[in-house]
């Protein structure tokens, strides 16, 4: 495929300017990539070191709830960028929004680096990371929804779905990376070196990010985005406008978005649950951070077969199975990890984070921006998918606030202490027992019950696939016949649909 494709007259696409499909999915692939290493290294660190150097306590449970939350913090900021930042995006630009994202969320990480401990500067030190954690939280935002909007509107109609996948494949290649820079510093660092300093590495590797501004800035405004501008046809209010004409769509995006429920289970909670010594599990950090990198590793593979797959047989199939055998697998994996059983545990990950979520994963950056027309495309994206995982993002702190982990009495010097005996008359060893079977119970049935509303409302939501360009976010838009579609991506020849 050339990566300069130019629409005929009386095509339902943009035709007055050339799409550059290849150019779009690299600047984005980069540019998540960058961004999100810089989002996730916080939520390694959320579960590995921040409860300890942050927010010490005598009770684990409560500093546990404490780092977590502040992971969910930069959560909550989202929809207050996704407002702001979806609103620059549909009224400035997808080029200019994404460069600015990626400034905001460099400078942020790179300064967690710097911040001064608890036993430094006292409550100061808390305080400072929520407020950076904000500002990563602001400029994720728009990340997704700026970049998954530009590959999407310079993508060759019929192959949205696997070029709108990049965005999420770059996003999974943050993760690898988060963890992989995580990994060796765990592992071959003394204990007290890595809590003191070694953790510090990561953020400070967010300077990186000078190279993914320089990649966006060469890459053209859409030719979606052009044509509006070009014609006076940008709104004034593109959020009125979005929640005025697109309210329905946006709330059923808010509801799937729920689906990032896999995520905060399979990495963020499950890597407390895994390691933290408080629920006596007794995975090592190096053991499940070779968890996250392989599995995410995986997904990279995974992901751009399951965007192709989309374009030939819809979006709609591949999120519902998606959500709900990803939800479903939930409970085996938190048995094994329960079960110390690494294996298992492993292999269960692959199969959730790797494979089966990667049915919704690798689809909604398509298929949420297929929903809404151009002139509200990225506000209504961002602020519903936002407003989503919102949601999810504190559900690693109820998860613990539900299914808590055993008495402080039952660790000493960070080491689980299983004949301890507590007041109950119960060893330590049975309380932990008990506790790992409640997060099985609790954890799984609320990760199922999200994946189950997820896929009933994809089911009641319109398939967008074989619908161009101009009439996305059309309710009765006629989608382009089945035999002409297929006509068109074996081609590559789009004609005037009649």
């Amino acid at each position: 495929m050339q990566d300069e494709i130019v629409e005929p007259p009386g095509s339902h696409e943009p035709t007055e300017h050339a799409k550059t499909p290849k150019k779009a999915a690299a600047s984005g692939w980069i540019g998540s990539a960058l961004e999100y290493y810089d989002f996730f290294i916080y939520a390694q660190a959320a579960s590995l070191v921040f409860p300890l150097i942050f927010f010490p306590s005598t009770d684990p449970q409560v500093a546990i709830v404490a780092s977590f939350a502040t992971f969910g913090v930069g959560y909550a900021a989202r929809p207050i960028g996704a407002f702001v930042l979806g609103y620059w995006g549909d009224k400035h630009g997808r080029k200019n929004v994404l460069v600015l994202c990626m400034l905001l969320i460099g400078a942020s990480t790179f300064l967690v680096a710097l911040l001064p401990t608890y036993d430094q500067v006292g409550i100061f030190a808390p305080i400072l990371l929520v407020v950076l954690r904000l500002v990563q939280g602001f400029a994720v935002g728009g990340e997704i929804a700026g970049a998954s909007a530009m590959i999407i509107e310079h993508s060759p109609f019929g192959r949205r779905g696997f070029f709108g996948s990049f965005t999420l494949q770059g996003v999974q290649a943050g993760q690898v990376f988060a963890a992989a820079v995580f990994l060796p510093l765990a592992a071959l660092m003394p204990t007290a070196a890595f809590q003191s300093w070694g953790w510090r590495i990561p953020f400070l590797l967010s300077v990186v990010v000078i190279a993914g501004y320089l990649i966006r800035r060469r890459v053209d405004e859409t030719p979606a985005f052009r044509a509006e501008a070009e014609h006076g046809e940008v709104p004034p209010s593109p959020i009125i406008m979005a929640f005025r004409h697109s309210g329905g769509n946006m709330a059923r995006v808010a509801c799937m978005a729920l689906m990032n429920v896999i995520g905060t289970t399979v990495v963020t909670f499950g890597t407390a649950f895994a390691t933290n010594p408080s629920y006596g599990v007794g995975f090592t950090t190096t053991k499940y951070l070779l968890v996250s990198v392989v599995g995410n590793i995986v997904a990279l593979i995974v992901i751009p077969f399951v965007g192709n797959l989309t374009d030939k047989i819809g979006r709609r199939p591949c999120m519902i199975v998606g959500s709900i055998g990803s939800a479903v697998l939930a409970y085996p994996y938190l048995y094994f990890v329960a079960e110390d059983n690494f294996w298992m545990a492993f292999l269960f990950a692959m199969l959730i984070w790797g494979v089966i979520y990667q049915g919704y994963n690798a689809v909604f950056p398509a298929y949420y921006q297929e929903l809404f027309p151009t002139a509200t495309r990225v506000t209504a994206f961002a602020i519903s998918q936002n407003a989503g995982t919102l949601i999810t993002a504190f559900l690693p702190a109820i998860f613990t606030a539900l299914a808590g982990p055993t008495p402080a009495s039952c660790v000493a010097n960070k080491v689980f202490q299983p004949a301890a005996v507590l007041p109950s008359g119960q060893t330590c060893e049975v309380a932990a027992e008990a506790a790992q079977m409640d997060v099985v119970w609790t954890v799984g049935t609320i990760t199922l019950a999200i994946g189950i509303l997820a896929a009933v409302v994809a089911y009641f939501t319109q398939e967008t696939y074989r619908i161009h360009m101009d009439d996305l976010g059309n309710p009765n838009a006629v989608p382009v016949p089945l035999e002409e579609y297929h006509r068109i991506r074996t081609t590559g020849v789009d004609e005037a649909v009649h």
